[in-house]
């Protein structure tokens, strides 16, 4: 018997599934390390901002949403609240967006 035959089937994912696959509640986040010293104040802001992107991009893209024109900043907002972020500014919002785009 091939050792194909003996696997088990995994489970469906978001893009196997035949209905959308909900969002595992409760989310938890991996364990925060301290962010390196002595870099200027703007690289954090811009480096927090990233992961914050980052996290809802995923979220959106596992609740469904998986092309940017879908993403509006009202619906990046409620993902944030999902998920239990602040609600993301329009930058990040508009950094969302990009992130979704070039994963293509």
């Amino acid at each position: 018997m091939p050792a194909a035959a003996l696997k088990p089937k995994p489970l469906p994912t978001q893009s196997t599934a035949k209905r959308p696959v909900l969002l595992d509640l409760p989310y938890a986040p991996v364990e925060k390390r301290p962010l390196p010293p002595g870099r200027p104040r703007e690289w954090y802001v811009t480096h927090n901002r990233r992961l914050k992107a980052m996290r809802l991009a995923i979220a959106l893209l596992d609740s469904g949403v998986l092309m940017p024109n879908q993403a509006r900043d009202e619906t990046i907002r409620s993902a944030a609240e999902l998920i239990g972020v602040h609600p993301p500014s329009d930058t990040t919002c508009h950094m969302v967006r990009a992130l979704m785009r070039y994963s293509r």
